[in-house]
């Protein structure tokens, strides 16, 4: 089906890239410390690096703590960033600042590539059920794409308005 990319495979990331991996998705991985051996077991790539996710994925998903993690899954040295090339769609699924989300939208549009943001409610319990609320922030052509892979891993989900506005109406829900 379709070639995406997961970094960050914790709590919540494990289950959400396994659910990629189960509905038949070629899925490359990366994630700090390492790559859970039953993902790969399943069919999931490990990778090196953010940037050879990046460089083999057309939709690349994060999902890790929080905004500096972000930031360094995206720009430091070889990072997302760096694997990127037009036409492709990071999507942060991590609850983050609105306002760096807006600045590393900014950023990733900059190189061509589009970026939606979709943190999550409905915790690990959510995530192992495909349950997640997902509030997403970015263009509605983005958005569109992304939207059925978002709905292999949540029920509700809402495209809230633009990049950041996710991470607003994340923040107006707790």
């Amino acid at each position: 089906m379709a070639k995406l990319g997961f970094i960050g495979l914790g709590i919540m990331g494990k289950p959400m890239a396994g659910h990629l991996l189960a509905a038949g998705n070629e899925v490359f991985m990366h994630s700090i410390p390492s790559i859970p051996a039953d993902l790969v077991e399943k069919g999931g790539v490990a990778c090196e690096s953010g940037r050879e996710v990046a460089d083999k994925a057309d939709i690349i998903f994060i999902m890790v703590p929080d905004t500096p993690h972000v930031e360094a899954v995206l720009f430091a040295e070889g990072g997302v960033a760096e694997g990127l090339s037009a036409g492709k769609i990071v999507v942060d699924m991590s609850s983050i600042s609105p306002l760096a989300t807006k600045e590393f939208a900014a950023k990733i549009r900059d190189l061509g590539c589009g970026y939606v943001d979709g943190p999550v409610s409905g915790g690990e319990v959510g995530a192992v059920n495909a349950t997640l609320s997902i509030m997403a922030g970015g263009s509605e052509e983005d958005f569109a794409k992304v939207k059925p892979f978002f709905e292999l891993m949540g029920k509700n989900i809402t495209l809230v308005g633009d990049a950041g506005d996710g991470q607003v109406a994340k923040v107006a829900n707790q």
